[in-house]
């Protein structure tokens, strides 16, 4: 998949303007559709009072003149100047009514992109996440999901408004002089032409500080986080990591100083063409006054519209701005969500069995995004219905990506793995998913209570509390649950009210507490003991045959008297499988797996003549 920013070769152009503004539009009527038509009620509202301000000011303006040269009637200037208040009062109101409500309708606005965001994030191929560019991409997106639809609102608010405004304005000037209407829509060109650059240049400067920013985050996140304030404090990286994090922000100043002021110059020039036309406009209407062809009452109603126009024509130009601006946002935001049919499965709609009698991997190959190495080569396991089958080797030997290919996480490359014969790529993924229950070493630990970290296994199902408990009990973990200050219902974080914290090893028991709530034939176990003592791990595993009940286990351990018990073992090195039997069939073969088992026991003969 090709990351790179596809906005570098897009002109600007009419044609985009029109399709970016259909875009944006289509964007924010389908999230917040009401509050987005009062907006657009309230600007052609503001339109119409504004045109009718002008008509007011001539009028009063004329009825000055008039009392002025005849004593005239005080009701006749009454009337316009209190229609004048009124109006003016209204675009107020208007104004006032505007702001929050522009505020809510972006806020809107955030809230469905996020949505779509974190759909496709949450469901994208797992193979993504191992590329730096693809960081770089949701990097991009998720900043704009928070940013752009407000500018994206503000743009399309202020356009539309402009947009309406001006024509009541036009109007006034064409009936007070149609001369004046060229100059002032030319007047707001040079403004739209520097606008196009800056938007460009504003998106090419973030899209280069992608990986800086997300740098910038991780050594901020590293200095606050509560789990590694023990080791900052341990190995003294405060220093280390605030000299890096503060080299980071001045690269970043220095870049942004040279941005803005190239944005900035941009600015100027657009505001100096756009201030010179204006100028010229003036003068014309100072000929116009002098040779007779406006009277002062017109000269000043045209004077005050074409200021207003001004400034309508400069908010017009700013919206027009801010949409370009978001152009290459939304751009990357649609080539981002257009991921989304692949996480989810294209066409693939069968539904896997809800059991298996027999799981095979042939000949599984995956390589990572960007290494030329393949982490598995032509790898073969077999898992048969009610078997625990265990996965050991040297680190990096494949064993943890060969069980998310077998769990779906990863495609292979080549090969394929087959539930009954039947290639799993044809189900679809999310529910083939569901059939397995699989525990990381590196298990998140939510900050959630004790039921719903264990109840996270069923995110779709109701919580079913007697099974949560059963869980538990399986995985020795019920009795220090229910010993907590509010049982099953304690929050296993700190940074709530009334939370708690677990051991390494109580942790690691709610996580395969978690495994065996999700019912699912097939369990994996990554490491499963690594942080369990040796009664704990002995009592799991001595009745693992007896609590899975027919399901199948998948486990991956560097502990022999962990897979000593298993039905089969599989040797991993360097991504292939170079034997694989029973424990008394592979320390006899005296292969690979004797040597390592052999190292590992007579390390703790070692210990224990120590002892």
């Amino acid at each position: 998949m090709d990351l790179a920013t596809p906005a570098q070769d897009q002109r600007k152009s009419v044609g985009r303007l029109t399709r970016l503004i259909a875009r944006s539009l289509s964007m924010v009527w389908q999230s917040a559709r009401a509050p987005f038509a009062a907006l657009i009620g309230l600007q052609i509202l503001n339109a119409v009072a504004l045109l009718f301000q002008i008509i007011a000011i001539e009028l009063a303006l004329t009825a000055v003149l008039e009392m002025s040269g005849s004593g005239g009637n005080f009701w006749s200037l009454a009337q316009p100047v209190l229609l004048l208040a009124g109006l003016t009062a209204a675009t107020a109101v208007i104004a006032s009514v505007q702001v929050g409500l522009g505020r809510y309708t972006a806020e809107l606005v955030a809230a469905i992109m996020w949505q779509r965001v974190l759909q496709v994030a949450t469901r994208v191929d797992l193979r993504k996440f191992e590329s730096a560019r693809f960081y770089d991409r949701l990097q991009r997106v998720q900043a704009s999901a928070m940013t752009r639809p407000y500018q994206i609102t503000y743009g399309l608010v202020a356009t539309i408004g402009a947009a309406t405004a001006s024509a009541g304005l036009v109007v006034a000037i064409v009936l007070l002089h149609p001369a004046l209407l060229p100059l002032l829509i030319i007047g707001g060109v040079p403004v739209l032409i520097t606008s196009r650059r800056q938007s460009q240049l504003e998106f090419d400067f973030l899209a280069r500080q992608s990986q800086s920013m997300r740098l910038r985050n991780y050594l901020t996140w590293v200095q606050t986080g509560r789990d590694e304030a023990k080791e900052v404090r341990a190995f003294g990286l405060a220093r280390n990591f605030g000299t890096r994090l503060n080299l980071l922000y001045t690269e970043y100043l220095r870049d942004l100083a040279q941005h803005l002021w190239h944005r900035s110059r941009l600015g100027a020039i657009g505001s100096l063409g756009s201030a010179v036309l204006l100028a010229l406009t003036l003068l014309v209407l100072v000929w116009l006054i002098f040779v007779g062809r406006l009277s002062i009452a017109e000269a000043a109603a045209a004077l005050v519209a074409i200021r207003i126009l001004a400034g309508q024509v400069h908010s017009g130009f700013t919206g027009v701005q801010a949409i370009f601006e978001s152009g290459s946002f939304i751009d990357d935001l649609d080539g981002f969500l257009t991921l989304a049919p692949a996480a989810e499965g294209g066409s693939r709609e069968i539904a896997p069995p809800t059991e298996f009698h027999r799981i095979r991997a042939d000949s599984v190959s995956f390589s990572y995004p960007g290494r030329s190495q393949l982490a598995l080569q032509a790898a073969d396991i077999e898992i048969n219905r009610g078997e625990v089958v265990a996965l050991v080797g040297e680190n990096g030997s494949g064993k943890t990506t060969l069980a998310k290919v077998i769990a779906g996480l990863y495609e292979p490359g080549s090969g394929a793995v087959r539930w009954d014969g039947i290639d799993v790529r044809s189900f679809r993924p999310d529910l083939f998913r569901e059939r397995v229950a699989i525990i990381f070493q590196d298990f998140v630990r939510y900050a959630l209570t004790a039921e719903e970290n264990i109840a996270i296994a069923r995110p779709d199902e109701d919580i079913d509390h007697a099974a949560i408990r059963q869980a538990a009990k399986i995985a020795d973990a019920d009795s220090f649950l229910a010993a907590l200050p509010a049982g099953y219902q304690t929050p296993l974080s700190r940074r709530f009210a009334g939370g708690h914290e677990l051991s390494g090893g109580q942790w690691q028991k709610v996580a395969i507490a978690r495994a065996f709530y999700r019912s699912a034939p097939l369990l994996i176990i990554d490491e499963p003991t690594a942080a369990l003592d040796a009664r704990a791990e002995y009592e799991l595993f001595s009745s693992l045959h007896e609590v899975l009940r027919g399901r199948s286990a998948l486990i991956i351990s560097h502990r022999f008297s962990t897979v000593r018990t298993a039905d089969r073992i599989y040797v991993l090195d360097h991504g292939r499988v170079v034997e694989h039997g029973t424990h008394d069939d592979l320390v006899a073969l005296g292969g690979q797996y004797a040597e390592l088992f052999h190292l590992q026991a007579s390390a703790y003969s070692v210990d224990h003549v120590m002892d």
